[in-house]
């Protein structure tokens, strides 16, 4: 059940052979969170490799494969990469406010 007690939003499943990596499965996601997710992890020194792929397009779920070097770990990287987008979102939600209030303004 997708809306039931044990239902996750993000499974994280390590790699069994290859260190430092990792894949997750974020549930009711596509295109748009994989490819920020992607853009933004390639932006962190330590991350090695970054991919996103949507199995299916029935399968309502993305899945992002993490690689990092010694230095952090794929959950880490992506808590960082998480909060990295939420700080511009907010930028740029604060810059259109502005604007959209000046624009008001001024007709």
């Amino acid at each position: 059940n997708e809306d039931g007690p044990s239902y996750r939003k993000v499974i994280v499943e390590k790699d069994q052979k290859i260190q430092n990596a990792a894949t997750f499965r974020i549930n009711k996601e596509d295109h748009t969170i994989g490819n920020l997710l992607r853009m933004q992890l390639l932006r962190d020194r330590d991350v090695i490799f970054a991919g996103y792929k949507v199995p299916h397009p029935l399968e309502h779920c993305v899945i992002v494969k993490i690689q990092t070097n010694e230095f952090s770990d794929p959950t880490s990287a992506m808590k960082k990469a998480i909060s990295a987008l939420q700080k511009e979102c907010s930028i740029l939600k604060e810059r259109f406010n502005a604007q959209a209030s000046h624009s008001k303004n001024t007709m």
